[in-house]
């Protein structure tokens, strides 16, 4: 199975993720936040530069607990931006 590339938007959504993540985290070190989420400090770190734009749910779900974020907040966040007019 080929998975399909990914959209510039898509692209995009990971990157605004990336960056909510680290607002959240603010001074905690990525070793803290990643060993309470139950993740490698690789990942948090990919994730959080947008280098992982899809990741699973549930390491999106421990990671906004760990810091504090509902999935609500993530979602409203995430949304799809309007095109300039």
């Amino acid at each position: 199975m080929v998975r399909q590339p990914l959209t510039p938007a898509e692209r995009e959504r990971g990157e605004r993720l990336g960056q909510a993540l680290r607002r959240a985290r603010g001074p905690r070190s990525t070793t803290d936040v990643a060993t309470a989420a139950g993740i490698s400090v690789e990942t948090l770190r990919k994730i959080e530069h947008g280098r992982i734009p899809t990741p699973a749910f549930f390491t999106v779900a421990a990671l906004a607990h760990t810091v504090g974020l509902s999935l609500d907040h993530l979602c409203r966040e995430l949304r799809p931006q309007p095109l300039p007019a």
